[in-house]
This record gives C-alpha cells, structure tokens and sequence, in this order.
C-alpha cells in the first residue's frame, strides 16, 4: 500500500479544527509530541522513551487497510493554527462498540481540545456504534473530566498495563450509549 494515499475514514469539521484521517507526513509532529514523557505517561501503548521508528510504525498501522483502529488528526490548519494538535481514535470491539483512545500536545492541555474533538467524535458516530468506552488512568482526572463533560458515564474501577511507567496502573472505565 502507498503510505502517502489517505485511506477512506470520514472527516469530521467543526468550527476549531477538523478530525482528519492520519497522514505519512504527520509522522514527525506525532513524534515530537509523544516523545514527551508526560504524555506517554498518560497512555497505555506508548513507550518512553520512544525507540526509532515508533511513529512511523503507528502511521502506517492507522493507514492501513485492514486495520482495527480508525485513528483520526486534530488539525487546526483550517483556522491558523497548528497542523497537529492531538490525536483521537476509535478502537472496533464486539457488539456494535469501540472504545476511544486520546491525547493533545502539551501546548493545547486546558483548553477545551479534548472535549470539543470528543464531542466531535461522538456526534459524528463514524463507525455507528450502540456505544464507545474509554479507560483513563485514575492519575488523570483531567482525561475523566473530559469522559464526563461528553456524556460518559462511570462504570468502574479496573487496572490497564502502561508501557511508558512499565506498570499495572488503576483506572476509571466510562461509557456512553450512542
């Protein structure tokens, strides 16, 4: 497969950015961002430090035809603002479900990106899904606060593997019915 060929995922537009799928050129940004440690610390699959190759790997796993994950860019280019602001992602489960995954750059925290691509994503339902689940670390309440501020409900405690503290670390689990 041509990795520069964008692969058929709907683009979700709002008036702040556009979810768009991720492109070979998104590689370097990607990159720089998740090599800070405060954002792998934050997720369960990125390692850190992140060994070479690891985002080119992660494009080419998100442009893949028969892939288990839509993956999307927040893009600001459309209103000034940065190419690559975070990234967003539908993972496909069983039952008509996904479960949804996040992370903005350092330089976008607390400005309301999060939730306003989340509420994009929901609204958008690209997958049709009955419903989407999420898991946040219970060290992460900002993350648990943008579950709620979108309509998620709490469903409980568990634990989740994270690469980057190499650490069974506790979680809240949310969902919301679609």
């Amino acid at each position: 497969m041509n990795l520069d060929q964008i692969v058929c995922q709907q683009v979700i537009e709002t008036e702040r950015f556009i979810l768009r799928p991720v492109r070979k050129s998104d590689a370097g940004l990607i990159e720089h961002y998740v090599s800070d440690e405060r954002v792998a610390r934050m997720t369960r699959s990125i390692p850190h430090p992140l060994p070479p190759g690891a985002a080119e790997a992660f494009v080419a796993r998100a442009m893949a035809d028969e892939r288990d994950e839509d993956v999307w860019v927040i893009d600001g280019t459309a209103d000034g603002d940065a190419e690559l602001k975070g990234v967003i992602g539908l993972k496909r489960m069983d039952r008509n479900q996904s479960e949804v995954s996040y992370w903005t750059a350092p330089p976008f925290w607390n400005t309301g990106l999060a939730s306003a691509a989340l509420k994009a994503l929901v609204d958008a339902n690209p997958q049709n899904n009955a419903a989407m689940f999420a898991c946040v670390f219970q060290d992460n309440p900002a993350s648990a606060r943008v579950l709620i501020h979108c309509g998620f409900d709490y469903l409980g405690d568990a634990e989740s593997f994270s690469v980057a503290r190499d650490a069974t670390v506790p979680t809240w689990t949310y969902s919301r019915k679609l």
